[in-house]
């Protein structure tokens, strides 16, 4: 069947094979719905792509490969797509594997189909584990660059980290808490995503280092392991959290936060202030319904932004002196909630 794109190009842009998307195009039998729904993606991207004004100049194919939840993964793909039509002299064409969890032989999986049809660079969002670190080191070693995203692995080989100082984050969180609670002995819940990413376990580190230093009597309940998941998070809340236990602050590092304030309400527990991590939909309405008071947030289509030009760098498209800084951290109560955030999630 005729259509808008070459199927070399919808291939390319899949990361699939010609006779592949050809089966898919032309409706034929014994194709996976995984596959077709990989090749309508893969047109719609191409589709968006051809409305940029930057349609000239060097085509760089980047794979986005992130294991978070779908509200973060849907803000950092919005982040990225705002800040493409802005670089010069590359287009850039990005490739999104988006998954809410993916297993330590997944991930390695994607690593290996990118390094086998190749990239112009990778960011990621991934677990810090030994062999993610080796996975990355071999794809710097075929010359496709890794930019770690939001959750570091320093010792991987990548090229750099795009995101919030992640110490500085817990250090102000345990400030704030401080600060909201006073001299008198609480106690404080923390939930962490995974103790294998290093953002949240950096967050965790820090946070507890402070709190030991200038509030040594607040202690400290965890239900980390919920992955950011409503269901999971809940569950691991409720676990920890009985009724006889006072709470009195909330640091949540890894999200779910609807559902960590859905499991305190049924253990009958009201805390006076709770810190989050990141101004998605949720956490906004949260914000303005007076449930979360302070979120820490950073400027996504920033690190994106840093991202994108560590790779233009790399393919020596821009001068290392043009290399912006990565975001940093700031509070967001419900009085300065930024506008383009409000604007963009029409809330």
């Amino acid at each position: 069947m005729a259509h808008r794109f070459l199927i070399k190009e919808i291939a390319l842009q899949a990361g699939l094979g010609v006779a592949t998307v050809d089966r898919v195009l032309n409706d034929r039998a014994h194709v996976r719905e995984h596959t077709r729904l990989r090749v309508e993606q893969a047109i719609k991207e191409l589709e968006k792509q051809e409305l940029r004004l930057a349609t000239t100049g060097r085509k760089l194919f980047v794979d986005v490969v992130v294991e978070a939840p779908a509200r973060f993964a849907d803000e950092i793909k919005s982040a990225l797509d705002a800040e493409l039509p802005i670089f010069q002299p590359a287009t850039f064409r990005p490739r999104f594997t988006l998954r809410e969890t993916m297993s330590t032989s997944e991930v390695l999986d994607t690593l290996q189909t990118i390094s086998r049809r190749g990239s112009h660079g990778v960011f990621l969002k991934a677990r810090d584990v030994p062999e993610i670190a080796e996975a990355i080191s071999e794809l710097q070693r075929q010359g496709i660059p890794v930019v770690t995203i939001f959750t570091d692995i320093p010792l991987s080989g990548r090229v750099a980290y795009a995101g919030l100082d992640n110490r500085v984050a817990g250090a102000t969180a345990a400030y704030l808490v401080g600060q909201w609670l006073g001299p008198q002995p609480n106690t404080v819940l923390i939930t962490m995503s995974d103790g294998h990413f290093r953002g949240e376990e950096e967050r965790e580190i820090s946070f507890r280092r402070a709190l030991r230093t200038r509030h040594p009597q607040l202690k400290l309940i965890d239900a980390s392991g919920g992955h950011g998941l409503d269901g999971p998070t809940e569950e691991r809340v409720r676990k920890v959290v009985n009724a006889e236990t006072s709470i009195a602050a909330v640091y949540s590092m890894g999200g779910g936060n609807t559902a960590i304030l859905r499991a305190l309400e049924a253990r009958k527990q009201n805390p006076v202030c709770f810190i989050g991590h990141d101004l998605d939909r949720d956490n906004v309405r949260l914000l303005r319904e007076g449930k979360v008071q302070a979120i820490l947030h950073h400027d996504l289509r920033q690190d994106m932004r840093y991202a994108c030009q560590h790779v233009m760098h790399f393919h020596k498209l821009m001068p290392a002196t043009a290399v912006s800084s990565s975001s940093s951290v700031v509070v967001v109560t419900p009085e300065n909630v930024p506008d383009y955030i409000a604007s963009r999630l029409r809330l």
